[in-house]
């Protein structure tokens, strides 16, 4: 095989993954605006931005009141969203995007904090409640349901009970954190493509707990 027929297979392969309908929505949660970067609530869009910068994929065209790009992820045509509408309304995005796409709850994968969990733990979930996290329970009103994965990315507990919750999570993780926590945002969007190919119960078992 020719350099020429290598080029061209690889342009008829590119060109069949695109015709590919989008099949899941991959949503990271978070607040726009460069004040909100590397804050515990932005947790989600952490994740995106971070498996952007590793595989090339682009998150950059405005559209359902979200950032969003297509692109492959556990072998099928996704959209990846970061919605733009502040965490208390993600779910407009979503709900946009999953009807334009008729793509079912139990095919929207939500990346987001969760301050239950110590700092660098994931947890899988196949559905549930909001668990306290407002872009969860907007997402859920505006989908009508708790049926969807999602992906928690543990950003430590409130260091005593009285301390603000909003001044918590609007806050950045100290230096010692920022290891532990991109090895969970790193293996956050690798936990969404094992959801894809193998199911939560897979994921769960492959990614629950710390990572690293």
């Amino acid at each position: 095989m020719s350099v020429f027929d290598i080029f061209k297979k690889l342009e008829e392969e590119k060109t069949a993954k695109a015709a590919q309908p989008i099949e899941w929505l991959v949503v990271g949660l978070g607040n726009p605006g460069s004040k909100y970067d590397n804050t515990r609530h932005n947790a989600g869009f952490r994740a995106l931005e971070s498996y952007c910068a590793r595989s090339g994929q682009k998150i950059d065209r405005m559209k359902f009141k979200a950032l969003a790009g297509e692109g492959m992820l556990g072998g099928k045509r996704v959209l990846f969203l970061k919605p733009q509408t502040f965490m208390n309304l993600s779910g407009e995005a979503v709900r946009d995007a999953a009807s334009f796409y008729k793509i079912p709850p139990e095919r929207v994968i939500v990346l987001s904090d969760d301050v239950s969990l110590d700092v660098g733990t994931l947890r899988v979930r196949p559905k549930g409640s909001a668990g306290g996290q407002n872009g969860l329970k907007n997402i859920i009103y505006h989908l009508g349901s708790e049926d969807f994965p999602r992906v928690k990315i543990g950003v430590g507990k409130k260091p005593r009970p009285d301390y603000d919750l909003a001044a918590w999570v609007l806050g950045r993780f100290p230096e010692e954190d920022q290891k532990v926590i991109d090895k969970a945002c790193e293996d956050a969007v690798s936990a969404a493509a094992c959801i894809i190919e193998s199911g939560c119960a897979a994921a769960a078992q492959n990614f629950n707990g710390k990572r690293i």
